[in-house]
């Protein structure tokens, strides 16, 4: 569904993304971690069609980004940034509308808006001005308004998101992961999600692609991404990895300080008694 090769971009001389290259079969959920500057959101860009490579090829579906026309394209790939600025007083269901925008009219298309929204947990906003939400709030109404654009495609869709669940608690983090996951497994869509949460994507991404200083440092299932040894190499951290005691999965846990660090010897280290009272 998509193929990235070789791809790399540079704004003043400075590397942002370079020599990047992995597939996304469809069914599949690629999370995308990395530390801050690590080049997550300028990738995720250049798939979208936001920004042009500097070098590198990207393929949706058979071909090439480029030959796309832009409201072709937007029938079978939906975007949900960061972040949705909106200065306009619409409605959350008139906003989750704009996703229908690229499809003929229908007179189906607020059922469609208002399915989204009841989808991601929101129905009860659709009246709501959107500058009135909430961070959290408003990246539901964004993720609803990809999900209605897609809705009625032939064949799977593709999902590009960057930090979806940044702003929710925890009970709207596991439904939206939840959401994604089962579209994967019942539709067959593709997600690229950027995740900074290590144990959401360790419970809920088929792989990982793990990226430092702009490079891919690992492109595999979660339990070896997640090793201490490449963690502390991107995050310059120490930590444990688990396996959740359910299902299995990778966990990853910062170790306190004083604790040895797992890449370097193995020596115990010289503790500092804590002060007397």
């Amino acid at each position: 569904m998509l193929t990235v090769t070789n791809l790399g971009v540079s704004v003043r001389g400075r590397a942002l993304v370079r020599g990047v290259s992995f597939g996304l079969a469809p069914g599949e959920l690629l999370a995308v971690c990395g530390p801050n500057g690590a080049g997550k959101s300028t990738l995720l860009k250049l798939i979208s069609g936001e920004r042009r490579p500097t070098t590198g090829e990207i393929v949706l579906f058979d071909r090439a980004l480029t030959a796309w026309r832009p409201r072709e394209l937007a029938q079978r790939r939906a975007v949900v940034p960061q972040t949705s600025p909106c200065d306009f007083p619409f409605c959350a269901w008139e906003v989750v509308m704009l996703g229908r925008t690229p499809h003929p009219s229908s007179a189906r298309d607020r059922d469609i808006a208002l399915d989204a929204l009841d989808a991601v947990g929101a129905s009860h906003l659709a009246e709501r001005l959107l500058p009135q939400l909430s961070g959290g709030e408003r990246q539901r109404v964004a993720l609803a308004r990809a999900f209605a654009q897609l809705h009625g495609v032939q064949g799977p869709g593709l999902l590009l998101l960057d930090e979806p669940t940044a702003a929710l608690d925890l009970q709207h983090q596991e439904s939206v992961l939840s959401l994604l996951r089962r579209r994967c497994d019942e539709r067959g869509d593709a997600v690229l999600i950027i995740l900074h949460d290590l144990n959401l994507a360790g419970a809920w991404a088929d792989r990982v692609l793990l990226m430092m200083e702009g490079q891919t440092l690992a492109d595999a299932p979660p339990e070896e991404a997640f090793t201490p040894a490449l963690i502390h190499r991107a995050y310059g951290v120490t930590v444990r990895t688990l396996r959740h005691p359910d299902t299995g999965r990778a966990l990853a846990r910062a170790r306190p300080r004083g604790h040895p660090n797992p890449n370097s010897d193995t020596s115990r280290p010289t503790l500092t008694p804590p002060p007397k009272p």
